[in-house]
């Protein structure tokens, strides 16, 4: 038998290219996040955390989102790394930066809700996978899932949805069950994302 071919060597990003990969993927995530705001909708994950708390008690969203995160800096330096940390760290910040300007740059005069749910989990989770890719993350939920992909084998996409499942079920005792179901249609489409294309046995940039 002819012996399989090793796979191709993967190239580290560049500096320039997690750059981009920050900007890029946390202004997906951003614009994901003003569509779930705007159609009074939840999302998972620490955001979802963040979306609660902007609800009830009306504090600034980007604000609550970067605050609740800074656990969960420090076991992600522990496990995970200092490069990891110190990008996911500035995702965050930027992710919080993005979701207080961006409803100054863009407005919607009519958004389904359907659409919102299902566009804004697209969005989301397109965002997530690249950075991901460019080795950060948004923090809470997500540095779990990827550290027990790494350690367990357990895939990112199916931990993340485990528990964003838990996290809107807080959303049925805090909006009407409509709002709620949305939600958690679009907690769905950010995890087949994740679930589908985040492959290490098919991806080879790091």
């Amino acid at each position: 038998m002819t012996a399989l071919s090793p796979g191709p060597v993967p190239t580290p990003h560049s500096a320039v290219e997690d750059a981009q990969g920050l900007l890029t993927g946390c202004l997906f995530v951003g614009l994901a996040v003003c569509m779930f705001r705007e159609a009074g909708l939840f999302t998972g994950g620490t955001t979802g955390v963040a979306f609660l708390v902007h609800y009830l008690a009306g504090y600034p969203l980007g604000a609550v989102l970067f605050v609740i995160n800074l656990p969960f800096y420090v076991f992600g330096w522990r496990r995970l790394g200092r490069t990891f940390t110190i990008k996911t760290f500035a995702a965050v910040a930027l992710l919080s930066v993005y979701v207080e300007l961006l409803p100054r740059w863009i407005s919607f005069s009519h958004l389904d809700p359907v659409f919102a749910a299902v566009m804004a989990g697209l969005l989301a989770g397109t965002g997530i996978l690249i950075l991901i890719r460019h080795g950060a993350s948004l923090g809470g939920v997500t540095i779990s899932a990827i550290y027990l992909q790494k350690t367990r084998g357990w895939r990112a996409g199916n931990v993340q949805m485990a528990v964003d499942l838990l996290i809107l079920l807080a959303a049925f005792a805090t909006t009407d069950p409509h709002k709620a179901l949305l939600s958690l249609l679009g907690a769905v489409a950010v995890n087949v994302v994740i679930g589908v294309n985040h492959r290490t046995d098919r991806y080879y940039g790091v």
